[in-house]
C-alpha cells in the first residue's frame, strides 16, 4: 500500500505572537515544528504501513528550512520524503496550496492512502485535506479518530462527531484528516536518526511538478490576509470572594444583572 502524508512546518506555539509593527506572525527566533496534527498523520501511516505493508511517502511544502521536518520524520519511520519549494509558492492561500500539493503527490506515485492533519496551528482553516482530495478526485473522510481495519480495498474507520463518534465505510484510494485522539506518535528510533542522518530529501520546484505558474503563490490566491491582530485586552475584572456557595451565588447575580440590567 502506498500511502502519502502530508506534512507542514509551523512555529511552536508555545512561542507564537505577533509583530506589534506589521501585525504579522513573528517568526523571527521562534522554533519550527511538525503541525501537532500532522506528527498524529504521520504516526499513523508509519503503524499502517507496519500492519498491512506496503510505503510510506511524506510531502511537505514550504521553505528550504522545512527539509528539518521531513528529516524528523524519516527518523520515525517514513521511507521517503519530498520537499516542495519554489520561491512561486510564497503567499499560497489554500487554494494554491492544495493544487500545488496535488501536482506534487501525483509526481510522487499514484498512493491507496493519504493521510493530513486535522488542521494546521497556524492557519487554522481545516480547508487543505478536504480541498487536495477533490483536486485528487478521492472520496476524503474528516476528524478520524480510529482506522479499525482494511480489507479488500474498504477501510474502517471511527470519525469524531460532537456527541460520539460515527463508524463508516470508505473505499480506497481515500484521503483522511487525523485528530489527536488517533494515536501516540512515537519517538525517534536510534535506527531511524541513523537512517535520517544519510538520507538525501528530494526537492521538486514548481517546474519539477509541472505547475501552471498562474496557479501558485500569491498570484493563483484568491483570498488573502489583508490583517491580523491580537484580541483587545481588557483591564477590567472583578475577583469574587468568599466560600464556594456564596462565589455561585454572586456570579450568578451578576450574570443575571449583565444580561437584564441591574
Amino acid at each position: 500500500m502506498n500511502i502519502v502524508v502530508c506534512i507542514k512546518q509551523v512555529p511552536d506555539a508555545k512561542d507564537v505572537r505577533l509583530d506589534p509593527e506589521t501585525n504579522t506572525l513573528s517568526r523571527e527566533g521562534v522554533k519550527s515544528v511538525i503541525n501537532p496534527y500532522d506528527r498524529h498523520a504521520l504516526e499513523e501511516g508509519v503503524r499502517l504501513k507496519e500492519e498491512y505493508g506496503g510505503t510510506v511517502t511524506v510531502i511537505s511544502m514550504g521553505p528550504p528550512q522545512a527539509q528539518a521536518i521531513l528529516t524528523e520524520a524519516i527518523s520515525c519511520g517514513a521511507d521517503e520524503a519530498f520537499l516542495v519549494s519554489d520561491r512561486a509558492f510564497a503567499g499560497a492561500d489554500t487554494l494554491a496550496t492544495t493544487y500545488t500539493l496535488a501536482q506534487a503527490v501525483a509526481k510522487a506515485g499514484k498512493p491507496d492512502l493519504v493521510l493530513c492533519g486535522k488542521q494546521a496551528t497556524d492557519g487554522d482553516t481545516a480547508q487543505v485535506g478536504p480541498g487536495l482530495a477533490v483536486r485528487l478526485d478521492m472520496p476524503f473522510v474528516t476528524c478520524v479518530k480510529k482506522v479499525r481495519t482494511i480489507a479488500k480495498d474498504v477501510l474502517t474507520l471511527e470519525r469524531m462527531m460532537d456527541d460520539g463518534y460515527d463508524v463508516l465505510e470508505v473505499d480506497l484510494p481515500a484521503l483522511l484528516t487525523v485528530v489527536k485522539e488517533i494515536n501516540t506518535p512515537r519517538f525517534p528510533s536510534l535506527r531511524g536518526m541513523r537512517r535520517a542522518r544519510d538520507y538525501q530529501i528530494t526537492s521538486l520546484t514548481a517546474e519539477d511538478i509541472g505547475a501552471d505558474s498562474s496557479r501558485l503563490g500569491l498570484g493563483g490566491s484568491p483570498t488573502q490576509v489583508v490583517s491580523v491582530f491580537p484580541p483587545e485586552k481588557k483591564g477590567d475584572r472583578t475577583m469574587i470572594e468568599g466560600s464556594v456557595a456564596e462565589q455561585v451565588d454572586k456570579l450568578a447575580e451578576i450574570l443575571f444583572d449583565s444580561a437584564f440590567g441591574a
